[in-house]
């Protein structure tokens, strides 16, 4: 079975960006951002809501084309609409959680899930995130969009491993203890 993992930037206080969306305050420079260009290979599959998606219209995405050229695009969200979008950008606007249990059932690589802490803790509480790999950044943002969005529950996590980079950076990798 596939693993979905959300594989994500987080401040010190458990925030992936500002309450506009914007991320400005992250390191945006380093090995810890190389090493995470490098990881997108891994990847064959990628999930996202909305917002998440049209953030990165702010980066020149067209949209209904793909974020990342190798990989297939499923982006949640019952009001999103694209006249033709490219092959491999899918939008699932019924029954996610039904969609996502057959999804982890094909064959392929982990899938990623992008940003989205909305979607995040919605998936969080349908337990479907298998892991997390956090780029813990020395910032703080005091206020904005967290890390799980209305997650509530307690989740224990099992460390995998973890990576200390310079300026700061930790990758921290866990699996999650659905209990």
């Amino acid at each position: 079975m596939r693993k979905i993992i959300y594989h994500v930037a987080s401040t010190l206080d458990g925030y992936i960006a500002h309450k506009d969306g914007t991320t400005q305050g992250f390191l945006e420079e380093g090995e810890h951002v190389s090493d995470y260009l490098e990881s997108l290979r891994e990847y064959d599959t990628v999930i996202m809501g909305r917002h998440t998606y049209e953030y990165g219209y702010n980066f020149g995405l067209n949209p209904g084309q793909p974020a990342y050229p190798h990989m297939m695009h499923y982006i949640f969200s019952s009001s999103l609409n694209f006249a033709q979008p490219h092959e491999q950008v899918q939008v699932v606007s019924d029954n996610p959680i039904d969609f996502l249990q057959e999804l982890k059932e094909t064959v392929g690589s982990p899938i990623y899930l992008c940003g989205g802490g909305q979607f995040a803790g919605f998936l969080l509480g349908h337990k479907l995130i298998d892991e997390v790999k956090v780029k813990l950044n020395p910032v703080l943002f005091g206020e904005g969009i967290k890390l799980f969005e209305g997650s509530e529950e307690t989740y224990h996590l099992r460390e995998l491993n973890s990576i200390v980079y310079k300026g700061g950076v930790f990758l921290l990798n866990y699996e999650i203890d659905y209990l």
